[in-house]
């Protein structure tokens, strides 16, 4: 098995590409070893000191390391991990019970043409942004919208998370194109 990796705009993120579906139905974050529990590969890459967060993409492994950590020593243990989970035959994510959907967004229910709105907003974002991040390591999911401001909030995950550049993407990119084709949006945030 060859894995291969990626630098990402987040210089405390890596990408691992182990050439095969790593969480194609749906992405996990994990941000503590208790929370990787419900994955043996999440759960094995925190045993490696110096793992911040785990992120399991379509296709991808994306590890953020703690600031004092070097990806010289971190790199070829997550390596191992990835490829020693795979081998094995394990699923990645054990117990769906256990493990919580990070991409849900809040229960709002929106109605009439806050709901139509929304689903555009929807729209853009999974055919246009997510594809793009999702290249980078990280994904960006909608959280709520504020029909009487126009403000959009969206989560970000992975490599986006903490990431230098996370603001300007979001100002930059998603918010112009939002505005362009939802001239309702007037603004985008991060929860």
């Amino acid at each position: 098995m060859f894995i291969q990796t990626q630098p990402t705009p987040n210089p405390a993120t890596l990408k691992f590409l182990p050439g095969c579906d790593v969480s194609p139905a749906t992405p996990y974050e994990f941000v503590s070893l208790d929370e990787a529990t419900a994955s043996p590969l999440a759960a094995a890459l925190f045993g490696i000191t110096g793992v911040r967060t785990v992120f399991l993409g379509n296709d991808f492994v994306s590890i953020t390391k703690s600031e004092d950590a070097d990806w010289a020593v971190l790199k070829p243990q997550a390596l191992a991990a990835i490829m020693d989970h795979f081998v094995s035959g394990a699923p990645v994510i054990a117990d769906t019970g256990k493990a919580e959907t990070p991409a849900a967004e809040d229960d709002i229910i929106y109605e009439g043409e806050t709901a139509e709105i929304v689903a555009e907003i929807k729209e853009l974002i999974a055919t246009r942004v997510r594809p793009a991040v999702a290249n980078d390591g990280g994904d960006i999911v909608f959280k709520r919208f504020d029909a009487d401001t126009g403000i959009v909030h969206l989560s970000m995950r992975g490599a986006c998370s903490g990431c230098p550049s996370s603001t300007a993407t979001l100002k930059n990119g998603i918010e112009s194109l939002l505005k362009y084709y939802v001239p309702e949006v007037t603004e985008v945030r991060a929860v």
